[in-house]
């Protein structure tokens, strides 16, 4: 599969992000797929996935099966 135009791609990030700048960024590809970068490092790799994949983790996140990944200080 050729490599997407990420470049051209509308890239945004949560209104909770990082006030430093460090957050992620996500833009919907076509295919349908999403991609998500640093966004520190535009010109950087971005991880690129299918809707029904970033899907799966975002309910997977929302039920809390990451939670025990996250430290809180």
């Amino acid at each position: 599969m050729p490599a997407p135009d990420i470049d051209a791609a509308n890239w945004r990030k949560s209104r909770h992000s990082n006030p430093q700048g460090s957050c992620v960024e996500v833009a919907a590809l076509p295919g349908p797929r999403i991609a998500l970068r640093n966004s520190r490092h535009p010109s950087g790799p971005a991880l690129i996935f299918t809707v029904a994949e970033l899907s799966a983790f975002v309910r997977g996140a929302k039920d809390g099966e990451f939670d025990d990944l996250i430290v809180m200080n």
